[in-house]
């Protein structure tokens, strides 16, 4: 099979999107348009759990959620006034229907289940413990070591048992709980992950994004606060904060490309913030051309930034087909770049002997990039210039992003200089981490010290992380032997 995705294979990736119902007819139903809303969070996986007083009941399959759960007869198997739902696009276990999640276990309080949108970093430790005293694990999902921890732990209550067991883990972590008591959401102490509440007429609901409130008509209340536990039992809502209190440190890649343009994150506009990173771009890095070009569709508002601020105008040089597949059936290399063409296509007889500005929200390998520049100059491009709406990323993400490994990183290996000539470009350029503070209406990173989770730029992360620690010494001392051997 050959990927008609070629300017989405080489970004960054959410691990996965959450939505939770409580108190409302057909809460499957409203999971299933939730989850249609955030999609673009994951789209190897999908799955819904509801409680119907008595049972639960779950639906799990691979793929979107169109066509697996737009059918009647599957929202009828999910009955019941409670549902959580999930979309999955995997950083942690193998892509297999057992890591499909809500996961679900029986414990001896009665049935458990979970939605995780982020990752625990000392998944590894834990799971090697808990076997080690006992428990069988029946995914390679890091988020199966929270249900572990819940039925080993000591506590009485299941509500005790739940805090004590993320008390032990690190990371990130938005979660929707279910149990025969109700329904549970929390964030993790940082904030790392978004998760925002809403309520349609008596029903409580949580999501990963405001977008998703908006498609199924629920009201924004607030954002779940970092370290917050929401528990929902029928009518009744009431909030405990059972963690040290810290300074938030959110993803600032949310705005920069996870979340919709049409979401509001922390109190910002997402749509807004890339119009003002790619304003920030303008200012920053100058260049004299004739067009504005995005890279569709997540280059877009930072380039209508970038045109505005610059005066250059904005056009759509690279057109996009809406109504090709992800995959096709390949019948040779020879046509591999046609395959390429059926997604994306370059507006020739604008581009023609034109200078253009393209506008792209991220570099992870370089491989799209190659590809877009290479698309400009068959095009007739008479010089390309890219800018980039986030800094350059140089090392990887341990909080539920799918990250290559930091050696596979173009900006981790390469200058600047380098970059330039490894994409084919005459000029390349990223917005600079302050720049992009500014676009959030901080004073910058310099001056106040970070105030979201920009690790993947900056390499200052804000947990421990305990796996890849370990990992790193195995490497190290594996590295050691080969030496002296």
């Amino acid at each position: 099979m050959l990927t008609t995705h070629p300017f989405d294979d080489d970004h960054l990736h959410e691990e996965c999107g959450i939505f939770g119902v409580s108190g409302a007819e057909s809460a499957s139903a409203l999971v299933a348009l939730g989850l249609h809303a955030l999609q673009h969070r994951g789209q190897e996986a999908a799955g819904v759990t509801s409680f119907d007083g008595a049972q639960f009941h779950t639906h799990r399959a691979m793929g979107h959620v169109a066509g697996n759960f737009d059918r009647d007869e599957v929202i009828r198997a999910l009955p019941g006034g409670v549902a959580c739902g999930h979309v999955r696009y995997s950083t942690t276990g193998e892509t297999a229907l057992r890591n499909v999640q809500p996961l679900y276990a029986d414990l001896a309080s009665g049935g458990f289940a979970i939605a995780h949108n982020g990752n625990i970093s000392n998944a590894m430790r834990i799971r090697r413990e808990l076997v080690r005293r006992g428990s069988i694990f029946q995914s390679t999902s890091d988020t199966e070591t929270i249900i572990h921890l819940v039925a080993t732990s000591s506590y009485r209550s299941l509500l005790d048992r739940f805090i004590d067991a993320l008390k032990q883990v690190e990371g990130a972590y938005s979660l929707i709980v279910m149990t025969p008591e109700g329904m549970i959401a929390c964030r993790d102490p940082l904030g790392i992950r978004p998760l925002v509440m809403g309520k349609l007429g008596d029903a409580i609901i949580f999501a990963s994004e405001t977008v998703a409130l908006d498609v199924v008509g629920a009201e924004f209340v607030r954002e779940v606060d970092p370290g917050e536990l929401v528990i929902v039992q029928g009518a009744d809502m009431r909030s405990i904060r059972p963690f040290a209190p810290l300074a938030a440190r959110p993803c600032i890649f949310e705005w920069v490309y996870f979340s919709r343009p049409d979401s509001i994150v922390g109190d910002h506009s997402v749509y807004s913030v890339r119009k003002g990173i790619g304003a920030q771009l303008a200012i920053e890095l100058p260049v004299e051309a004739d067009l504005v070009i995005p890279v569709p569709d997540s280059g877009v508002p930072a380039a209508i930034g970038y045109a505005q601020q610059s005066g250059i105008p904005f056009e759509l040089g690279i057109i996009r087909s809406h109504y090709v597949g992800r995959t096709f059936i390949q019948p040779g290399d020879k046509v591999r770049h046609l395959g390429v063409k059926l997604k994306h296509n370059a507006n020739r007889a604008l581009i023609a002997g034109k200078r253009v500005v393209l506008i792209d929200d991220s570099i992870v390998r370089g491989t799209t990039s190659v590809k877009i520049v290479q698309m400009m100059r068959e095009a007739g491009a008479a010089e390309v210039h890219m800018r980039i709406a986030s800094p350059p990323t140089k090392h990887s993400c341990f909080y539920g992003v799918d990250t290559p490994e930091r050696a596979k990183l173009l900006a981790a290996k390469h200058d600047l200089a380098a970059m330039t000539q490894y994409i084919g470009a005459d000029s390349l350029d990223f917005v600079s981490i302050d720049g992009l503070y500014k676009a959030l209406g901080e004073e910058g990173r310099a001056r106040r010290g970070p105030q979201y989770c920009d690790a993947c730029f900056t390499g200052d992360y804000p947990t421990t992380l305990t796996d890849h620690d370990e990992l790193a010494e195995v490497d190290q001392f594996a590295l050691l032997e080969e030496r002296v051997a």
